[in-house]
């Protein structure tokens, strides 16, 4: 269930593990909306990559594409690779063995640049990816395209208990004493610092309310007031998520498809949409690289291209993910996904080159939060 808070007018390696069915083919749709980037230029549109593909002589034959992801997409992609599986073998006839990882964004990143041969990385953040392409191993604009990179969407919502106990409406509820609130730590987690930005900008959204300019000082009181409540940090949004369902805190700050994915599965909790939050937006990108050294640069490009084509969106949609394209904001879509009245994006915080310097330098808000200066 849907509530709103509406004002009234006053990896690592470790981790990996193997999935090889017999599966398959990369034309992408027809009516893909992505763009996967080609050899030797800035990135093509899907439908060129869909073009080549079709060109492609079936090989036959067996290879290996290795995903390196954050932990959030793991059970989106438990139905996502068995369908790219089946349509590249049906146009190539060629099998697809994927190796996989799961971990927070930034451990992720971190693993990919410390040696960890992942063709393709889904992660929580561009700084992560940005990571990448700063180490070399990226080589191409991973953000041409119609999508920008990107292919999965959300936005930071509150869950809470069956019922809504405590009569949660929105951020400024989790300031109040007693509440306990569970966010996982931005230090390792990508999706953390959605969290972290969601509540900061709706500090700011509320001063401008309140006097008509953003005030920084504000906003950061609002956060630490909040932060004072946090009973546990864990090192991802999966791992939180996990927590809550242990019975740790009251209310979880967290991805909108995290609780509707619960919720799905006959987990009863509440969905709390705050007044004001965050457009999240979640890139993939090939790592060059290590898909050029390992032959398979092919079937990546057009896996990045079937994420954020049709069938790879209508999937991600099923696990609780918006759309990242106009055209697939159909009826359906508008009906599940509430948009809230003052949703803002990385933008209304000067983008995430300035909300890393603002927020997460070594002198920067969420650090003056944690030292409480």
């Amino acid at each position: 269930m849907y509530r709103f808070n509406r004002r009234s007018k006053r990896p690592g390696p470790s981790k990996v593990t193997l999935l090889g069915l017999g599966a398959l083919a990369a034309l992408l749709l027809a009516s893909g909306c992505g763009g996967a980037s080609g050899e030797g230029n800035k990135g093509t549109s899907v439908a060129a990559a869909a073009a080549k593909l079709a060109d492609a002589p079936a090989a036959g034959g067996k290879i290996t594409l290795v995903v390196g992801a954050y932990s959030v997409v793991k059970d989106a992609l438990a139905d996502i690779l068995p369908a790219f599986q089946q349509q590249w073998k049906a146009r190539t006839g060629q099998e697809i063995v994927f190796q996989q990882s799961y971990e927070a964004s930034g451990t992720q990143a971190r693993s990919i640049v410390g040696g960890f041969e992942a063709d393709v990385a889904l992660l929580a953040m561009e700084g992560d990816m940005d990571r990448i392409a700063e180490a070399g191993l990226i080589e191409r604009d991973w953000r041409a395209g119609e999508q920008r990179g990107m292919v999965t969407r959300s936005i930071v919502v509150l869950g809470t208990r069956e019922g809504n106990p405590l009569g949660i409406r929105g951020f400024a509820d989790l300031t109040s004493p007693g509440v306990k609130v569970l966010y996982p730590n931005p230090q390792t987690s990508g999706g953390a610092q959605w969290d972290i930005n969601a509540i900061y900008g709706a500090g700011l959204k509320q001063s401008e309310a309140q006097t008509g300019r953003k005030d920084a000082e504000a906003a950061k009181r609002f956060l630490a007031d909040v932060h004072r409540n946090v009973e546990s940090m864990d090192k991802s949004g999966r791992a939180s998520m996990a927590a809550f369902e242990y019975g740790v805190g009251d209310v979880i700050v967290t991805y909108e498809n995290e609780l509707l994915a619960r919720i799905a599965k006959g987990v009863r909790y509440e969905i709390v949409v705050p007044e004001s939050t965050i457009l999240i937006e979640n890139p993939a990108a090939v790592v060059d690289r290590n898909a050029d050294r390992h032959g398979v640069r092919e079937a990546a490009d057009a896996f990045v291209a079937f994420l954020q084509g049709e069938q790879g969106q209508r999937i991600f949609m099923q696990h609780g993910f918006r759309p990242v394209s106009e055209a697939g904001w159909d009826d359906a879509a508008k009906a599940r996904f509430p948009v809230p009245p003052d949703l803002f994006d990385i933008g209304y915080l000067g983008g995430w080159e300035q909300a890393r310097v603002t927020l997460y330098a070594k002198r920067g808000v969420w650090y003056q939060v944690l030292s409480n200066t």
